[in-house]
Order: C-alpha cells, then sequence, then structure tokens
C-alpha cells in the first residue's frame, strides 16, 4: 500500500508545508507516480497542459487546480483524492470493515487478537489522517483493555479516543464516553462514571442531537453505578428511558445490553419473572451474534438473579458457567466479580471452606486500583465466613477492608450494609459505644435512598416515549 507523502494539516486546517496537501508534496507524488508508469511530462501534459507545466508543477512551484489535479489524475489512473491527499481509494472504506472485524473477534475470541487488528487500523489512520477511524481504533483499544482488565489502559485509550474526535458530533463520541465511564465505574469511582454519562445525556437532550443508538449505550452503562451508589430511582428511570428507546435501535447488540442491564433494576424491584425474560432475550440475541463475553455476563447476571430469588443451587450453575466462558476470555476482572458472586452462593449453601479459598486466590491475583467494588465484596464475605467460625479477630479486619475500600467509592448500600455487619459484631463483643458509631456511619450513608450528590437527573429525551 502507498505511504502517506507528507506530515498533514494543522490544528487550524491550514495546509503546513510538507503535508500532503502541500504543492511541494504534491509535485513528488505526481513525479512518483509518472515514473511508475513510465510517463513522460509531456505524455501525462498533453492535450490540455505542458510538459512545462508538468515540470513546474512536480518541482512545487505551483499549486494544481481542480481541473489540472482532474486531468493529471485521469491520465495516471488514480483517484482524484488520493492524488490530492495521497490517500488510497477506498481506504476509509476498508478501515471500517477491519474495525468491524476487530470488533466480532473480541466478542467471540481473545482480546489480544483483537488489539493486533486495532492496533493495525489505528496505524493507517494515523498514517492517513482518517478522524473518525482513528477514534474508533482508540475506543476498540480501550475496548480490549477494559475485557483483559488494565483499567489504566483502557481509561488512556478512552481518553485518546476522545480527544482525537473531539471536534464530531456527541453521537460519534459516545462509544468512547461510555468506555470511559465504564473503566471508572470498575476501578470504583462510581460517582465520576455518573457524572461522565449525565453530562454526554444532558447533552444529547438538550442539543438536539438526538440518537437513538448513542442513547442507549448511555443510559444502559449508567443504570450499575446508579444501583451501587443506592440511587434506585435514577437507576429505574435510567431503565425505563432505556427500553423506550429500543424500537428505535437496529444494532442488536445494543438492544441485547440493554435487556441484560436493565435485569437488574427488575430484581431490585422483586420483578423475578421480568428479569428472566429480559435475561433471555438478551442470551438469545448474544447467541445469534456470537458475542461470548457478552453472553457469560447473561449467565452471571441469571446466576445473581437466581442467588436473589433464594435459588442456590440454579445459581452456583449460571455462576460456573459465566466464570468458565470468562475464564476462556481472560477477561481477568469480570472473572474477579463473577468469582465474589459464586463465593457468596458457596458460602450460603455450606460450602465455606471452597468460598473462602476462592475468595483469597481472587485477592492474591487482584492488582491494586483494580476493581475496589468487588475486593470490599470479597473482604465482606470473607468477615461473614470468619464470624461464622467465632474468629471476631479476622472478621472484623475483613470488615474494616471493606468499609475502607467502600469509602473511595460511594457505594452507597454496601457502605451501609458493611457499617451494619461491623456494628453488630461489636454489639455482641459488648464494645456498645463503637457499635454506635457504625451504625451511626450507615444511616449517614443511607440518609438520602435514592439519590445521589450529583445534582438534578439528566434531562429526558426530547420525545415522549410512553402513554
Amino acid at each position: 500500500m502507498a505511504q502517506a507523502d507528507g506530515a498533514g494539516t494543522g490544528i487550524d486546517g491550514t495546509t503546513r508545508a510538507g503535508g500532503p496537501g502541500d504543492p511541494v508534496t504534491i509535485g513528488r507524488r505526481v513525479k512518483r507516480m509518472r515514473k511508475e508508469r513510465g510517463l513522460t511530462q509531456r505524455q501525462l501534459a498533453e492535450p490540455e497542459y505542458t510538459a512545462a507545466y508538468v515540470s513546474t508543477l512536480e518541482a512545487g512551484k505551483v499549486r494544481p487546480s481542480e481541473a489540472a489535479l482532474r486531468h493529471i489524475a485521469d491520465r495516471l489512473g488514480v483517484a482524484e483524492e488520493e492524488l490530492a491527499t495521497g490517500r488510497p481509494t477506498h481506504l476509509a472504506a476498508e478501515l471500517r470493515m477491519r474495525l468491524t472485524e476487530a470488533q466480532r473477534v473480541l466478542a467471540i475470541a481473545d482480546a489480544a487478537d483483537a488489539r493486533a487488528v486495532y492496533e493495525q487500523v489505528l496505524g493507517q489512520a494515523d498514517e492517513y489522517r482518517l478522524t473518525e477511524e482513528r477514534g474508533a481504533a482508540l475506543t476498540g483499544l480501550g475496548e480490549c483493555a477494559l475485557e483483559t482488565g488494565d483499567l489504566a489502559e483502557a481509561l488512556t485509550r478512552f481518553e485518546a479516543a476522545e480527544q482525537a474526535l473531539a471536534g464530531e458530533p456527541l453521537p460519534v463520541r459516545a462509544r468512547a464516553v461510555r468506555g470511559r465511564a465504564v473503566a471508572h465505574y470498575l476501578a470504583g469511582e462510581l460517582r465520576y462514571a455518573c457524572y461522565l454519562l449525565e453530562n454526554a445525556i444532558d447533552e444529547l437532550n438538550t442539543s438536539g442531537l438526538h440518537d437513538p443508538g448513542a442513547l442507549l449505550q448511555l443510559y444502559t452503562a449508567s443504570i450499575a453505578p446508579y444501583m451501587d451508589m443506592g440511587a434506585h430511582a435514577r437507576a429505574a428511570q435510567a431503565a425505563e428511558l432505556a427500553l423506550a428507546l429500543v424500537p428505535q435501535v437496529s444494532d442488536p447488540a445494543l438492544v441485547a445490553g440493554m435487556h441484560r442491564t436493565v435485569a437488574r433494576t427488575l430484581i431490585a424491584e422483586g420483578r423475578v419473572d421480568a428479569a428472566q425474560i429480559s435475561l433471555t432475550r438478551a442470551a438469545e440475541l448474544y447467541e445469534q451474534l456470537q458475542m461470548r463475553t457478552e453472553l457469560a455476563h447473561c449467565h452471571w447476571m441469571r446466576g445473581y438473579v437466581c442467588a436473589q430469588d433464594g435459588d442456590l443451587r440454579q445459581a452456583e450453575e449460571a455462576l460456573r458457567t459465566a466464570r468458565s466462558m470468562l475464564v476462556s476470555k481472560r477477561a481477568a476482572l469480570y472473572v474477579s466479580q463473577v468469582e465474589v458472586e459464586l463465593a457468596d452462593v458457596l458460602r450460603r449453601s455450606g460450602k465455606t471452606e471452597e468460598a473462602a479459598e476462592l475468595l483469597g486466590n481472587l485477592l492474591a491475583g487482584l492488582q491494586h486500583g483494580r476493581g475496589a467494588l468487588h475486593a470490599a465484596g470479597a473482604h465482606r464475605l470473607l468477615g461473614l465466613i470468619a464470624e461464622g467460625a467465632d474468629d471476631i479477630e479476622s472478621a472484623e479486619r475483613h470488615y474494616a477492608t471493606a468499609l475502607s475500600l467502600l469509602e473511595q467509592t460511594g457505594a452507597a448500600g454496601d457502605l451501609a450494609d458493611i457499617c451494619r455487619l461491623l456494628g453488630d459484631l461489636m454489639r455482641r463483643e459488648g464494645r456498645t459505644e463503637e457499635a454506635l458509631n457504625a451504625y451511626r456511619t450507615g444511616l449517614g450513608h443511607r440518609s438520602e435512598p435514592g439519590t445521589t450528590t450529583l445534582g438534578p437527573a439528566p434531562a429526558r429525551p426530547p420525545f415522549t416515549p410512553w402513554t
């Protein structure tokens, strides 16, 4: 494939010296192509122009007019755009096809294989200054990093994607915004994740940039951090709006993701049957699309729903299936999250030794700064196991560690729960004042159920999707 001939354009849109549209660069390109085809300057010029004009053009002393570019491109047998920019014809379309293939590889195979394709696309998009393709490749690399659990790398890639697409409308940037918010959420920065998503939703809804697919991505991504922060009203509203958008969205992967995520709000409302139906719809779509990681998330959520409904046998089966699928995809961080859920089911089923071993291995392999929420969940469960074995000192240590981790995240419901467990333990030990302090701390986190400290809820879309 031909190489780019120059250094590009300035940030103000003007042509830089040595850029692909610079007269000197165009002249060199014309000369190279002419010689590759064995043409003389006269043969290239006639009948419209003279050999002297071609000589002057090749020396970079004159910028060819549009008519001259069309004539010379026709004589050379190339597209006018390729002659003017050095960009091979159909390159953008080819890169978009390869981006689609990389997404498919990430869904069904190893993230490393997808990363290799995204890196190749990024290199060519950089070389030929294709903004949207560059942003999409960077976003894809961020999604690869999310899958492998490298949250720092994911954030770097998503931020670079947003910078690359800074001049594009928000619907083009929505996938990168969503990715960055998810990375912050997985790192335990719930409030900031909500802030990013709410700002993007407001911008879409108030600026006339209504895009159902972009909105569906953002509303769906906001549900998990809302739930973990105890903002159940906002989570339910986001789920309601996401469901209303489905008839306007043609991408089955987005629809499946919505059904999978909305199941969590349904189970919180006690609507177990509706949650199961939603998960079944998601799983059917993921099966059709062969999206293994997302299908594993469906099994994971099904295990969560069964556990909440008290069906521990079905919950264990679903969670083991999810864990096996995620291990095969090397999705390390997601494996850890599933293992916390599985350990809780094992503990409740009386398999405390297996649960403790699973949690110990999980914490040993979890790198610092990754997954504060599920690290806290692991310590909470180890505290419960220790307390059940009358190892009060160990239980208190695990509860205190969980509390410290959760205080960094703003996960109100989990914070209140761990404070209750710590208070109960201290009360049984006769440490009444310490127990009261723990209860007060928990009550403080639950003082405003269903709200966040982020200000008003995002604006509704500028349409009425329900009656």
